[in-house]
């Protein structure tokens, strides 16, 4: 992988385990989502808000033809955002025609010990069953959810188990419902009329929305994006695993709510689906969730098309990481 896929881990200050009887399950970045589960009487009451998020039938979701589960226990969750205005409705037709501008795969291994999120740049050159080679991207616009799920499970050989889309507008009342949240700019830059200076910004509203879909203020346009993207998460998991959300029940519950307006997923990942997660989940701290880029070789054109071409030997190293549960060792060897 090249420095323009590293991963990083998310540490602690100081490190030590979260036990509070619930816990984040998923945070979905524009790429991007961001829910909270509880054990007990409090889940039930987030689920009425939960419940506003749109249900599409696994027949409407899931591919016909599926790799085989050889690691059952494990979860993975396909994270899908849209960065512009319009967003990805929840209307299934809706979406098709559209093309996802975050792609991530949310790994979470058989034993539960931590989670990894990956991203998937969406301008990889790879081939779309029925359509030949196009940008990764392109599969959703041609044949919606099914064949996005499809083409990824074809190149990770490992099956896709949920499904979650948002708007990134969903983010600008999160991170209001959050207080802000910081995030760990690498690169100074200015975008849609906000400027970022070098190092932690805190980020709201339009700014917050700013940050996460800005690509043409960078040299290397969509990596710097996705790293952005991943900072922004950061900050959101460090955020509502912070003392003050963490007993601040009513924080959660607007987090929830302003979230969960924009978000569709499949009927499967229900309230009890992510209670169940979340419980299984709650031993674990942000050092435990790594991010990481799926492995490329850098960009290239091909006719008047600017490209990402994916590093085929590294995916299949990483098809075998997610098999085994191996995914920390392969990030590290990176």
């Amino acid at each position: 992988m090249t420095s323009s896929d590293s991963d990083f881990a998310l540490h602690a200050t100081p490190r030590r385990r979260r036990r509070w009887p619930w816990v984040i399950v998923f945070v979905l970045v524009g790429a991007l989502l961001a829910a909270a589960a509880t054990a007990g009487v409090y889940l039930w009451n987030l689920s009425s808000s939960f419940e506003k998020a749109e249900k599409l039938p696994a027949a409407e979701v899931f591919p016909t033809v599926r790799p085989t589960a050889t690691n059952p226990e494990a979860v993975n969750i396909l994270m899908l955002g849209s960065d512009s205005r319009s967003g990805l409705d929840g209307d299934l037709e809706g979406i098709r025609g559209q093309r996802a501008d975050s792609i991530l795969l949310v790994h979470i291994p058989a034993d539960r010990s931590g989670a990894q999120v990956i991203s998937f740049m969406r301008d990889n050159w790879v081939e779309i069953p029925g359509h030949g080679e196009r940008k990764l991207n392109a599969a959703l616009a041609l044949g919606g959810v099914p064949l996005l799920i499809e083409t990824l499970e074809g190149i990770i050989d490992v099956p896709i188990d949920h499904v979650a889309i948002t708007d990134f507008e969903g983010f600008k009342g999160l991170t209001e419902a959050l207080d802000g949240v910081s995030v760990d700019n690498s690169i100074p830059f200015t975008s849609d009329g906000f400027t970022y200076e070098q190092g932690v910004v805190d980020v709201r509203g339009d700014k917050a929305l700013a940050f996460v879909r800005a690509r043409y203020p960078f040299t290397d346009g969509d990596y710097q994006r996705v790293r952005n993207q991943q900072s922004f998460i950061k900050g959101v998991l460090d955020k509502m695993l912070s003392r003050e959300t963490l007993t601040d029940p009513g924080r959660i519950a607007a987090s929830v709510d302003a979230i969960s307006p924009y978000l569709t997923v499949d009927a499967g990942l229900d309230v009890a689906t992510i209670g169940s997660l979340g419980f299984s989940l709650r031993g674990i701290d942000q050092s435990d969730i790594i991010f990481m880029t799926s492995p490329t070789l850098g960009t290239g054109m091909v006719g008047d098309q600017s490209i990402v071409r994916p590093d085929w030997e590294g995916l299949a190293a990483l098809s075998e990481a997610l098999k085994n549960d191996t995914v920390p060792e392969f990030a590290a060897a990176g």
